[in-house]
């Protein structure tokens, strides 16, 4: 493997709804922030090498040509039989084969979730992968998991997604002791089904977690814990209902706005405050979703995620691979339970 300061990012160049050029603006964004990155760009060396020469970052960089693309109406299973040569599963490749340290896509989430599973396979002692990403609260940023990966969880995937949890946080915030909180139907402690109810009763009983309790959907913005455990059903309907929601804030923004002409002169005395808020709350800011749980670190971009958004993927990774994070998750493990 590479010194662990110099770190090696596979880039999957196809994946994402805007393409190389978005993906490529990212990687330059990135590359001025973060000392001694280098990149390997899987896809179309005719598009991505123009790109990259206009950024000059060329230095910094590789290109591996691939002729497949797996795209977002493919099949996770199809395009883990079928597309073999795609610039997904090659940079995924690279990643086992330990040529680069990590993986950034915006591609197919299924698609990486099933490839990079496959080929990594499981830390042992987990049984199964999470999302997890960060969500903007009243306090700061919290972290949630899992967003997708299982809809069905028993006990063991929930306390495993708790420790993963904590060693993100403490790894990409900072927080040197996460207060760790599992979604529920309420916060009393005869709500929820089984798998939940037993779940907190065990994650209470251990010594290396601190464990708020339960904690409904609306405490999430509050940012009344640090880490939110959740099995991937749950999860990922919070998450699209988030985003849902500011989509529909920033729409109704929009359109009050451009209402008429006093609304318009508003809009332009009150920009520096929206700029102020919109950094506080872009999604781009939050963009990066880890496959935790995995032998190698695999971060999903947001498909649509413009240059920013892909910079601070980039970013999540690189944090990922110089903290050494899966060395951790494998100590805590050890420990735990």
């Amino acid at each position: 493997m590479n010194n662990p300061r110099e770190i090696i990012i596979a880039i999957d160049a196809m994946g994402g709804d805007l393409g190389p050029i978005a993906v490529i603006n990212g990687a330059f964004q990135a590359s001025k922030k973060i000392p001694k990155i280098k990149f390997i760009f899987f896809g179309n060396k005719i598009e991505i090498a123009p790109l990259l020469k206009k950024k000059d970052i060329l230095n910094i960089s590789e290109i591996v040509h691939t002729d497949q693309i797996i795209t977002n109406d493919i099949k996770p299973i199809d395009a883990l039989r079928k597309f073999r040569k795609s610039s997904m599963f090659k940079a995924t490749e690279s990643v086992k084969s330990g040529v680069s340290n990590a993986i950034v896509s915006g591609g197919n989430t299924g698609a990486l979730m099933v490839i990079s599973t496959v080929l990594m396979k499981t830390i042992n002692g987990i049984n199964r992968p999470a999302i997890a990403s960060m969500f903007p609260t009243k306090k700061s940023e919290t972290v949630m998991l899992d967003l997708g990966a299982n809809i069905d969880c028993d006990v063991k995937n929930i306390l495993d997604f708790a420790i993963m949890g904590k060693i993100f946080s403490k790894t990409v915030l900072g927080i040197k002791k996460p207060k760790i909180g599992l979604l529920n139907v309420g916060s009393e402690i005869l709500k929820g089904n089984k798998i939940v109810q037993l779940a907190a009763k065990r994650l209470a009983k251990e010594k290396n977690i601190d464990f708020y309790g339960f904690i409904e959907g609306n405490d999430i913005p509050m940012g009344i814990v640090d880490v939110v455990v959740t099995d991937g059903f749950t999860g990922n309907i919070a998450l699209k209902t988030a985003e849902g929601i500011s989509e529909l804030y920033t729409d109704y923004l929009k359109k009050t706005f451009n209402d008429n002409l006093y609304s318009k002169l508003a809009f332009i005395i009150s920009l520096p405050i929206l700029k102020t808020l919109w950094n506080r709350v872009s999604p781009g800011k939050y963009n990066g979703a880890m496959f935790l749980g995995l032998n190698g670190i695999v971060v999903k971009s947001h498909g649509r995620s413009d240059a920013d958004g892909f910079a601070n993927a980039i970013s999540v990774a690189y944090d990922l691979c110089i903290n050494n994070f899966n060395e951790k998750i494998i100590c805590d493990i050890k420990k735990s339970f």
